[in-house]
């Protein structure tokens, strides 16, 4: 499955991403609002970097609540690791795995069209293996 019936299912204005000039705290009260693990940090349309949970955690134990006033460009990961919409979800899983990310923008050319989680991932892989065995399931019981 390649990531494109992933993110196709969704509109692309439900990405929910921060200004460069958002501070830490603005991103933090974002984050907890919506529930979400990161969020793709935007300049006039371009993908700067990601701000995770994890960066706001080592910031945060680092210099205490004084980092909330910090932009979030001087705390994201940067450069952001990217996938495109043909990638397969089993090469998107592996590139998580290897550089240790949970969230990826997905690029058309030099624009953002969809931002996955490992979750997103995990899920549509669950539901590829559950239809594969119902599928067999179904073979052999006609067999």
């Amino acid at each position: 499955m390649r990531i494109a019936q992933i993110i196709d299912q969704r509109a692309s204005s439900d990405i929910v991403s921060i200004d460069c000039d958002s501070r830490l705290g603005d991103a933090v009260r974002l984050l907890a609002e919506k529930r979400i693990g990161a969020l793709p940090v935007m300049e006039r349309g371009e993908v700067l970097g990601i701000l995770s949970e994890r960066d706001v955690i080592y910031c945060l134990a680092a210099e205490g609540d004084a980092s909330l006033a910090r932009p979030v460009t001087e705390v994201m990961t940067s450069p952001a690791i990217t996938v495109e919409r043909e990638t397969t979800v089993d090469q998107a899983l592996a590139l998580m795995t290897k550089r240790r990310v949970r969230h990826l923008p997905v690029m058309e050319g030099e624009r953002m069209c969809g931002f996955i989680s490992i979750g997103d991932l995990v899920k549509s892989r669950f539901d590829e293996v559950e239809h594969e065995a119902r599928a067999l399931r179904d073979y052999i019981s006609t067999a």
